[in-house]
């Protein structure tokens, strides 16, 4: 009696690497990031992440400052680059006025609550 399952036997080796050479798999620098973040009590940090560079962060921050009554700063980060940061929740304001600005709304990725 001999027994089957013991057999090592991989249903993938035929296929090689599936994932070819797209170095990127996973990475999150294609998208623009739009979070929220809880302070205390019921205060909450809107954070927006990964613009292209062709937008200066600094004209889109004080835009936003204006349009949405708020107040905002501009963070430097190591891994994430220059991180826009606004009091309150504004996620949804801030991603309507980047797709009538011209970026894609498949380009445009809403965390949170």
């Amino acid at each position: 009696m001999s027994v089957q399952n013991l057999n090592s036997y991989d249903p993938f080796a035929d296929e090689g690497d599936p994932l070819g050479e797209s170095n990127d798999v996973g990475s999150q620098q294609n998208y623009i990031h739009i979070r929220i973040q809880q302070r205390n009590g019921r205060k909450t940090l809107t954070t927006l992440q990964g613009l292209p560079k062709e937008y200066d962060p600094k004209k889109l921050l004080k835009a936003f400052k204006k349009e949405f009554a708020c107040n905002g700063t501009l963070v430097d980060d190591e891994e994430l680059g220059q991180v826009i940061q606004l009091q309150g929740d504004q996620r949804l304001k801030i991603s309507t006025f980047l797709t009538e600005e011209g970026i894609p709304k498949s380009t445009i990725k809403l965390h949170g609550f």
